[in-house]
């Protein structure tokens, strides 16, 4: 009976280690880390459905983020009700899936409509394209309503109409897109402000950040961009894939950044590699600058750019228009697909010089509060995050999911190291215990002073 309890024991024990080893490593799930999504929407993120017709739009709501789907060619309509002073900017993103097949004219348009159907004028934003790069990535374009001063259209309260198209060139895929919207309100000021951007400003180009680089690992989308500060960072990027990066800008400050390439092993060269872009608070482009690559080390860098000021909205250029809020600016730095053809999948070495000059000034007397609160402010919180990395969506954001998935994996594997050496521990002396017994009965091995050649085998078969 005793022979039979200890191998019963035993036996539970084997059991219940490969218990704990199927809760730390559950059957069917990837050891490795699944290739992060080209593009994570945001969380609270409404779905809704984009109108053929602008009578059936649905409405949109100041401060909140929609989901949508585009066809290939297609026109969708959403709906704003606006007051006579508010002005009104909405971004959509554009996502297409991985793989997709794009060419240089590929793209989207973002108009908005008065009550009478005639479009609000915002220069040349509102369409975003590929490009000669060619390679699939997340597209922003905008729209904005500008009230105050200085307009001539769309001036008035009522209802007026966001309309999204999808531009597809020949050899393209005609696959739906993705679509991420998002909808800001600025109230107008208590007082009057100048009605006429700055003239004189230090547009010379500034000194890059030199400094030993610090590592942080950048998001997938806006909403889990990687927070900043002024500095030399590092990161590692695949081909055709795009990081996401924040960094707070405050009133009176300017602001610069770079990105570089780092070397490769390869062959040939690819005339439009690296893409970085800088969008303000309301996602809307101010510029962006590609580099092609040829297995050495290359540099894109950002024009340079006034200091935010209220006023920048009256400029003709879009560069100097776009710093027209203080707040989180956006970096979105693509790889074009192409790479993998020449020099492999990657990861390849990312370095993002990021400057911003300037004392923090007074920031305009708004009228009323914005939607979404705080987006034309940086809060000591976010000059907290900026320090410390925190992603858009709060935590270590640190990484992206796959570097989080890594880190569950080791986690995971030293669990269930220590599991299996537990189970190999109770094993051991259960089978002493066993060997033990055996003896005091006279049956085991070691009983009659002599040992046994087989372990267990009792004497006499």
């Amino acid at each position: 009976m005793g022979r039979r309890t200890g191998w019963w024991r035993s036996r539970t024990v084997l059991t219940g280690v490969a218990a704990l080893l199927t809760v730390v490593a559950p059957a069917g799930r990837a050891t490795a880390a699944d290739p992060p999504p080209p593009y994570r929407f945001a969380a609270d993120a409404e779905r809704i459905e984009g109108a053929a017709r602008s009578t059936d739009a649905v409405r949109l709501t100041p401060g909140s983020a929609y989901r949508s789907t585009i066809r290939d060619d297609g026109k969708l309509y959403y709906e704003l009700r606006l007051d006579e002073t508010s002005s009104a900017y909405v971004s959509v993103t554009a996502v297409p899936e991985p793989g997709t097949k794009v060419v240089y004219s590929d793209g989207i348009k973002v108009s908005l409509q008065d009550p009478d159907g005639h479009k609000c004028f915002s220069g040349d934003a509102g369409a975003a394209r590929f490009g000669a790069t060619e390679s699939p990535r997340p597209l922003t374009a905008w729209a904005s309503r500008r009230a105050g001063p200085g307009t001539y259209t769309c001036k008035g309260a009522g209802t007026y109409s966001v309309l999204v198209e999808r531009t597809s060139g020949s050899g393209s895929s005609a696959g739906d897109w993705q679509l991420e919207l998002q909808y800001v309100s600025e109230p107008a000021l208590r007082q009057a402000a100048p009605t006429a951007a700055p003239q004189v400003w230090d547009s010379a180009s500034p000194q890059a950040p030199e400094g030993s680089a610090r590592t942080r690992a950048g998001g997938t989308s806006f909403n889990e961009a990687r927070s900043l500060e002024p500095g030399v960072w590092k990161d590692g990027i695949r081909a055709g894939q795009t990081l996401f990066y924040r960094v707070p800008v405050d009133w009176g400050q300017q602001f610069d950044a770079s990105a570089e390439l780092g070397p490769a092993s390869g062959d040939g060269f690819l005339g439009n590699a690296l893409v970085v872009s800088l969008h303000n608070p309301v996602r809307a482009l101010v510029d962006d600058a590609d580099t092609g690559y040829g297995g050495t080390r290359q540099r894109a860098a950002l024009k340079p750019l006034p200091p935010v000021a209220y006023e920048n909205r009256y400029a003709v250029d879009d560069q100097v228009g776009g710093m027209r809020f203080a707040g989180w600016y956006y970096l979105a730095v693509h790889l074009g697909a192409g790479m993998a053809d020449r020099f492999g999948d990657g990861p390849f070495e990312l370095t993002l010089r990021v400057g911003v000059r300037g004392a923090a000034g007074k920031a305009p007397a708004y009228g009323g509060a914005t939607a979404p609160r705080e987006v034309f402010e940086v809060t000591a919180g976010d000059r907290d995050a900026a320090a410390s990395g925190n992603a858009a969506t709060g935590g270590d954001g640190g990484a992206s999911n796959e570097n989080l998935a890594m880190k569950a994996v080791a986690v995971g594997g030293i669990g269930a190291g220590c599991v299996l050496v537990l189970g190999l521990a109770m094993w051991t002396v259960i089978a002493r215990r066993r060997a033990a017994a055996a003896v005091a009965q006279g049956t085991g091995p070691g009983a009659d002073g002599t040992a046994a050649r087989t372990y267990g085998r009792p004497r006499g078969r």
